[in-house]
């Protein structure tokens, strides 16, 4: 398989002090779900659970969740890194430490956690370290940013069985970064349910056809 050369220093995660600065101000982004109806910034209805996945290119991971019955609203934005309120072309020059991610709300009451995270393990492929398939670089790094100690409990949980799984089909350890109370700021506004505006636009989804049971 073919992969584009890309830096070292998009394969490397920069330090707290090498890191780009960033800014103080939000990226304006568009308010209101096309699809979903709903805002796509806080608060949201009590009840609700949010957590934020990194599966690759976000434009196809936010769709796969927007699709889901039981989501309440999708946004993508960047995290896991050290630069506040960064640029997508800041994320993708590997200076940030931040990877693409779609943070998911969901009612636990239609859709379970663990439902929300087997979506994420079977959609993607989590052993790829710092790509997802031809997609090479920090930003498309596997991720799970939870937002209670009980989720990241529940999703280490499930990632020990998956990769028990994984490994039984002749595939290697799981490099997904599992967190808790990781910030998460928005990508600028043509990335929000950019798949809902372009249809036909890339989506670099690609499971390991190994089932999360």
């Amino acid at each position: 398989m073919f992969f584009r050369s890309v830096p070292a220093s998009k394969l490397q995660l920069p330090t707290a002090e090498t890191a780009l600065p960033g800014r103080d101000r939000p990226i304006l982004t568009q308010g209101i779900h096309p699809v979903l109806k709903q805002s796509l910034f806080p608060p949201f209805p009590e009840g609700m659970m949010c957590i934020t996945l990194g599966l690759g290119c976000f434009w196809g991971a936010e769709r796969l969740f927007w699709r889901q019955p039981g989501v309440f609203v999708t946004a993508v934005g960047y995290a896991g890194g050290f630069t506040p309120h960064p640029t997508y072309d800041e994320v993708c020059s590997g200076h940030t430490g931040h990877t693409e991610v779609v943070r998911v709300v969901f009612d636990p009451q239609k859709i379970t956690l663990l439902q929300v995270l087997r979506l994420f393990w079977e959609a993607h492929d989590p052993t790829q370290g710092m790509r997802q398939g031809n997609d090479v670089g920090s930003q498309y790094r596997s991720a799970i940013f939870c937002e209670t100690e009980a989720d990241l409990a529940a999703a280490s949980a499930l990632a020990e069985g998956y990769e028990v799984q994984l490994k039984s089909h002749g595939m290697g350890s799981i490099t997904t970064e599992i967190a808790c109370k990781v910030p998460f700021y928005y990508a600028e506004a043509y990335h929000q349910q950019y798949l809902y505006t372009h249809p036909d636009g890339y989506c670099g989804l690609r499971g390991t056809g190994v089932s999360c049971l």
